[in-house]
């Protein structure tokens, strides 16, 4: 049994993030769902993306990261889309990670530090055409991370939309989504 602390994308903790979590609970795994959008959900993503940068990213990052205070050290970071931020930023800077999950985006690891933690495995998840993913540089973001870590893997789905994996979103692809969630529990389940 895994403990993850699970952030949200840009539309904010939508139905499709709490089936997501409710998945990993399903496997036996404890799962945290913050809402760094103070409740609010948005219909569109270039709404979310507003908040966020009205908010500032570095506030929703904040927000993120204190989330796991009161939380147990090792736990599981994931992050769908913008939540990759604070899920990133912990995993390579607070003690006791173990794990990440980047789903649909990864910044540099120069972002958060110089290097990627050795002791942390990471998984990353996105859409080869993407135009967020592929499209921005994060999956060159993604493909660097994997060169230096000693644990990493990357998965491309074939596609091109972005936020795939939120099955209450129009974007949802449910046999990648499929692939994601199997991928995903057997990451969870071979670290110890």
């Amino acid at each position: 049994m895994a403990e993850v602390l699970v952030f949200h994308h840009g539309h904010g903790l939508t139905a499709g993030v709490r089936e997501f979590a409710g998945q990993l609970r399903r496997a036996g795994h404890i799962v945290h769902t913050p809402d760094l959008n103070e409740g609010q959900v948005f219909d569109s993503l270039e709404e979310g993306a507003d908040y966020a940068e009205n908010a500032g990213f570095d506030t929703i990052t904040a927000r993120g990261t204190a989330a796991a205070d009161g939380l147990p050290s090792e736990l599981f970071y994931a992050g769908f889309s913008l939540g990759v931020l604070p899920a990133q930023k912990l995993a390579q800077t607070r003690p006791g990670a173990k794990g990440a999950l980047l789903l649909e985006a990864c910044v540099p690891i120069s972002e958060f530090g110089g290097a990627w933690p050795q002791a942390v495995p990471v998984q990353i998840h996105g859409m080869d055409t993407d135009p967020f993913f592929a499209g921005e540089g994060d999956v060159d973001a993604a493909r660097a991370l994997v060169e230096t870590a000693t644990d990493a893997e990357l998965f491309l789905y074939p596609g091109d939309s972005h936020l795939f994996t939120d099955s209450s979103l129009p974007s949802y692809d449910e046999q990648a989504a499929k692939q994601v969630n199997h991928r995903v529990l057997g990451f969870l389940g071979r670290i110890k």
